[in-house]
């Protein structure tokens, strides 16, 4: 339940981590794009880096907005995607940053956790209270999904507001952090962990390690390792004392790993060269 199947794909694989699809055009080696549409070059792109590490990563998580900006045919890139992923046996996280007030978000939550949906997990925004949340939590649970919820982002001007002090010391963070427990608590899945997970980034590791703590039934996404500049060192913080509850994210990193050995051809084998250095730098941190 909830988070149960990405737990065992992350133990069977001995891989705690997940392959972000982000592409851009630019991204997209030139032989995949000749004489394609939008649709078939970023599908045919995220194939081929599926293909070459779906043995190795447990997950992927697109970020719609990369295919959305494509319009009709970035969205048919995403549902093939998402559609080719999960056949390969991939846990798919949809980064859609989904939130809004009551009815609204149950309508996005119907759209993305239905059943029969190829997506797994979707992120959504906490920030409108626990009206835009529970829509989402109601899905999960009917349709044996989960949801990661923004709690401290790895984005550098996040503490414009989630480091707000709201009394006696207390930062806007912790008290959302607070609100994801207590909205999760009834819901604990048979691996230990709640249906509602927290996005935390590794740019922040003191308050990684300061939510690990608050948090022991959550399971996090932790995006910001690599381009951002995360170290593995880093992202460790957010594992738990069993050394799971926790999955890091890299987009950029694993799939543009091509150009640092300016070789797009063979994107396929830096991709997947890529994923193995990524795993073994986090788990020479991980506590065993």
């Amino acid at each position: 339940m909830y988070f149960e199947s990405l737990s065992e794909a992350i133990t069977s694989k001995g891989n705690p981590s997940v392959l972000g699809l982000d592409p851009k055009l630019e991204y997209v080696p030139p032989f995949l794009r000749e004489g394609k549409s939008v649709s078939d070059a970023l599908y045919d792109f995220n194939r081929g880096l599926i293909d070459s590490c779906a043995d190795l990563i447990p997950a992927i998580k697109p970020q719609s907005a990369y295919y959305e900006m494509y319009g009709a045919e970035g969205l048919d890139a995403l549902r093939r995607t998402i559609e080719y992923a999960s056949r390969a046996g991939m846990y798919v996280i949809l980064d859609a940053k989904r939130g809004d007030i009551g009815t609204t978000a149950e309508a996005y939550a119907k759209a993305y956790l239905c059943p029969g949906s190829d997506i797994d997990c979707i992120t959504i925004n906490p920030y409108l209270g626990s009206d835009g949340v529970k829509p989402f939590i109601n899905e999960c649970i009917a349709n044996d999904k989960a949801v990661f919820s923004l709690i401290k982002t790895s984005n550098k001007s996040s503490a414009e507001l989630q480091d707000i002090d709201i009394g006696a010391g207390k930062p806007f963070y912790r008290h959302v952090a607070e609100l994801t427990v207590q909205w999760g608590a009834d819901y604990i899945g048979t691996d230990g962990y709640s249906v509602i997970g927290g996005v935390v980034g590794a740019t922040h590791p003191y308050q990684l390690a300061e939510l690990r703590k608050l948090m022991p039934q959550t399971f996090f996404l932790i995006p910001g390792y690599g381009a951002q500049g995360g170290l593995a060192q880093d992202v460790a913080l957010g594992f738990d004392s069993k050394g799971g509850g926790a999955i890091v994210n890299s987009s950029r990193g694993l799939m543009c790993a091509y150009q640092k050995q300016n070789d797009p051809e063979n994107y396929k084998t830096h991709t997947r060269n890529a994923v193995i250095a990524m795993r073994d730098d986090i788990m020479q941190y991980v506590r065993k």
